[in-house]
């Protein structure tokens, strides 16, 4: 899977060894819930622990993970992942996040003035976390990309929310509540999207999962499990990529640094300090690194580190050992 989504600069080719590594689409069912994403549509009462662990219940699976915690009476999407795709989920922390939010006014207020508020909370905002909050309770700032009245009902209010990650939509209804005076309280939040997966992705309940699961365990049915268990490689698409040799695969599972010729073909506008996707030629994601060096300077250069290694996904020994330590340091070529 090619997760830029635009065409890549060829720095040099190479053909892959098939028999090491999996095309993402032609896992086993046991590799791919290795390598599992699953978009869980979260219900209403259960904790998202609580959730993970049911996930891992059903799967049968020693290590699950999830991105973005909900409050229990929060429904909507809480991305998944199982076995080493829970190293790949901090990638969506990334992107925006969107909501339906149901809010009540405690009094009426005029519909202009309401619109005029509410277009006052676009842009960047400063919050507070709430008491219960996981994180330290200091005032930071978010960005509101879009806030939009979907619907009124009396004093009920449906709100469609896109904003930055760490955004607290109930402080946000809080706060507008407040500029408002009368005050807002949530009743019921929804979340539709997190970076760039959304209910279009299809999300599936857990009902659906334990059913797939007991298909192909009992009867060897891959159809629905292989629709609702996606490759790890959903989680970083749209992000800049590289591709490298197979030679310098099992390095980079090592930690080492990826030098320019191990590189094969890099995303277009790749700026130094940008969070990058580590592919194979097989289109399996090896690691999440960050850019040492721009697109323009590794097409200029024949040697030096091209990308620093910041969170490796793929198990070692997946691809053969073709490289050589230098005293601590190794670079995979």
């Amino acid at each position: 899977m090619n997760s830029s989504g635009s065409e890549q600069i060829v720095i040099d080719e190479e053909q892959t060894d098939e028999e090491r590594g999996f095309y993402p689409d032609k896992r086993g069912i046991d590799q791919l819930l290795q390598y599992g994403l699953i978009l869980v549509d979260k219900p209403d009462g259960p904790t998202s622990h609580e959730v993970v662990a049911w996930v891992k219940r059903i799967f049968h699976v020693e290590k699950a993970g999830h991105s973005g915690t909900l409050d229990p009476g929060v429904t909507g999407l809480l991305p998944i992942g199982l076995g080493e795709a829970t190293k790949a989920l901090s990638v969506l922390l990334l992107g925006p996040k969107e909501y339906y939010a149901v809010a009540r006014l405690h009094d009426p207020v005029d519909n202009g003035k309401l619109k005029r508020v509410l277009s006052e909370f676009v842009g960047d905002i400063y919050q507070r976390p709430p008491q219960r909050s996981s994180v330290k309770r200091e005032t930071r700032t978010r960005t509101i990309y879009t806030l939009d009245l979907v619907e009124e009902f009396g004093r009920l209010l449906l709100l469609r929310v896109l904003c930055q990650a760490g955004t607290y939509i109930r402080k946000l209804v809080y706060d507008i509540g407040e500029v408002l005076g009368p005050g807002a309280t949530m009743v019921e939040l929804r979340r539709t999207r997190v970076s760039h997966l959304s209910e279009s992705d299809g999300f599936v309940s857990l009902h659906l999962l334990y059913d797939a699961y007991q298909r192909w365990k009992e009867e060897g049915d891959e159809i629905s499990i292989r629709a609702i268990v996606k490759p790890v490689e959903y989680a970083v698409f749209g992000l800049k990529n590289v591709v490298i040799r197979d030679s310098a695969v099992d390095a980079i599972c090592h930690g080492a640094q990826l030098a320019v010729p191990g590189v094969l073909r890099i995303s277009p506008g790749i700026l130094k300090g940008d969070a990058v996707a580590v592919f194979t030629l097989k289109g399996e994601l090896v690691a999440i690194s960050e850019a040492a060096m721009s697109s323009d300077e590794i097409q200029k250069t024949e040697r030096g580190i091209a990308f620093l290694t910041r969170r490796v996904i793929m198990k070692l020994d997946t691809y053969p050992k073709l490289w050589k330590s230098k005293e601590k340091v190794v670079t995979a070529s």
